[in-house]
Parts: structure tokens; C-alpha cells; sequence
């Protein structure tokens, strides 16, 4: 080796500690974010433990769901959907709650919705009844799949630049529950035409929803923090009674209305629009 290639190995950052305690060091395995407080950049190392915590839970819960469905207990797996819905919800709320959102954070929670959300209910309703279907199943189930994954990338994208109020397309956790609850409602009837007919435009439905424009209310403009009148909490008594009887039908149900809601929403205000044009 030549002096010239020796003198240039010894400047390498990557070879000496010349860069030790500069910015650009970080501890193997370690994350390193930036912060403004007070208006000046500030770097912190580690993560928040309790809303990536959650997520984690609602990560496994998703992989649990793929694992049920290929041992056949397609009610477990339809469950553990669910499950995700509802610690996904939580994370970010405990996060903002507990002044403990990052970068890191939302990341990890994305991730974690392509599992719970994408693959998982894709996957469950392959196995249980796609599968039969030969390629057009598993095309169905990847029309889902991709759907999802382009869906939370332009979530992504979009934060801050459309009206929280309004989802643009059906949200990846309502999808998923859409199909979640297909299965739960119908696991144990046999297969027959109709059955795999409705699973397939709910599958393939929910994923060409989920990368349309259409508006769909977000009711994140809930005031849950407010007063309200006293018979408000017999409703949430009633609302829990009628889902404790008969979950499963009433959770497809009410998501899929959801799913349904913007379609019609849409069809509603393009006609309103053109009798004004046409007045």
C-alpha cells in the first residue's frame, strides 16, 4: 500500500475516532432525534417507553392474527384485529396526553399499521377463504394489501396539509374492520358461492377505498373533554349492551356502514352540486 492510499485510510472518519464527540457520532444502536425547545435544535438519545410500548402491542397483536389465521382460528384472528384498533387508538393519544411524541414514534406506529392493518386482514381472509380462488385470490387479497400501504403513505404525506376533520379515503384500521369483522361474522358458516362472492368485493372494496379521494369523516371534532347532558351516558350503556350481544355482527355492521357512508356522501353532494348548476 502506498503512502498517499496509507495517508488516506488514517483521514477516514469511518476508520479513526477523528469524529468522536462531533454531532455525527452516535452509540451503535442507539436513536438520536432533534428537538426544538425554545426555538434551538437539541438533540436527545433514547425513545419514549410507553406509547412504543403500545404500539408494540398492537404490532404483535397484528402478527398474532396472521398466525391464528394459518392454524385455522379464524375468530381469534378477527379478534386480535380488533384488539390492534384499539391500542393503536391509544398510542397516539397517551403520546400527546403524555407531551411524548417523536419522529421515532411515528415511524414505528406506521410500520406497525402495515402489519395490524395491511397484512394482517389481507392474510386472514386469504386463508380463510381466497385461498380456494387460486391467482385471483391472492390478486384480491394483494389489491388489499397495496391498498393499505399506499393508503398510510399518503397519510403520511398529507398531515397538516388537509382538514383533520375528514379522512381523504377509507381509513387502514376501518378497513381492517370491515374485513376483520366478515370473518368473525361468518367463520363458522359454510363455504358456499355468495359467501366468497361478498368476500371478495368487501376485500377488494376496502382496498380501492382506501386510495380514493372520497371524504370521510374523522370525527376527530369530538369535544370528549366537555359537559354533556346526563342521558349521554345511558346512550354509551346502551351502545355497549347492543355490542355485547352479538359483537361480531354488530362491529361489521357498523364499519361497514362506515365504509359505505362515503361512497353515498360523495354521490349526495355531486348531485347537490349540479342542481345548483343546473338552477
Amino acid at each position: 500500500m502506498t503512502d498517499e492510499k496509507k495517508q488516506t485510510k488514517k483521514n477516514d472518519p469511518q476508520e479513526t475516532n477523528e469524529f468522536k464527540g462531533h454531532e455525527y457520532d452516535i452509540e451503535a444502536g442507539e436513536v438520536v432525534e432533534e428537538e426544538l425547545v425554545e426555538g434551538a435544535p437539541v438533540r436527545r438519545k433514547g425513545i419514549y417507553l410507553l406509547p412504543n410500548a403500545l404500539t408494540t402491542a398492537s404490532l404483535f397483536s397484528g402478527f398474532y392474527a396472521i398466525v391464528s389465521a394459518a392454524n385455522g382460528m379464524f375468530d381469534n384472528a378477527a379478534i386480535a384485529i380488533f384488539v390492534s384498533m384499539i391500542l393503536d387508538g391509544l398510542d397516539g393519544r397517551v403520546a400527546r396526553l403524555t407531551n411524548t411524541q417523536s419522529k421515532f414514534g411515528e415511524e414505528y406506529d406506521s410500520l406497525a399499521d402495515m402489519v395490524a392493518f395491511g397484512v394482517a386482514p389481507g392474510l386472514v381472509a386469504f386463508f380463510w377463504s381466497l385461498n380456494n380462488l387460486g391467482q385471483v385470490g391472492w390478486a384480491i387479497t394483494f389489491i388489499y394489501v397495496a391498498g393499505a400501504a399506499l393508503r398510510l403513505a399518503r397519510f403520511n404525506t398529507q398531515i397538516g396539509s388537509v382538514d383533520k376533520n375528514y379522512f381523504v379515503g377509507l381509513a387502514s384500521p376501518a378497513a381492517a374492520a370491515c374485513v376483520a369483522g366478515l370473518v368473525w361474522c361468518f367463520h363458522l358458516v359454510e363455504p358456499a358461492s355468495w359467501l366468497t362472492l361478498m368476500t371478495i368485493i368487501v376485500v377488494g372494496g376496502c382496498g380501492v377505498l382506501m386510495v380514493s379521494n372520497i371524504l370521510y369523516k374523522s370525527f376527530k371534532d369530538l369535544d370528549m373533554r366537555g359537559r354533556v347532558p346526563f342521558a349521554a351516558i345511558l346512550l354509551v350503556v346502551l351502545i355497549f349492551v347492543v355490542v355485547a350481544l352479538d359483537p361480531a355482527t354488530v362491529l361489521f355492521t357498523v364499519f361497514l356502514a362506515y365504509a359505505l357512508s362515503g361512497p353515498v356522501l360523495a354521490l349526495f353532494r355531486k348531485s347537490r352540486r349540479s342542481e345548483d348548476q343546473s338552477a
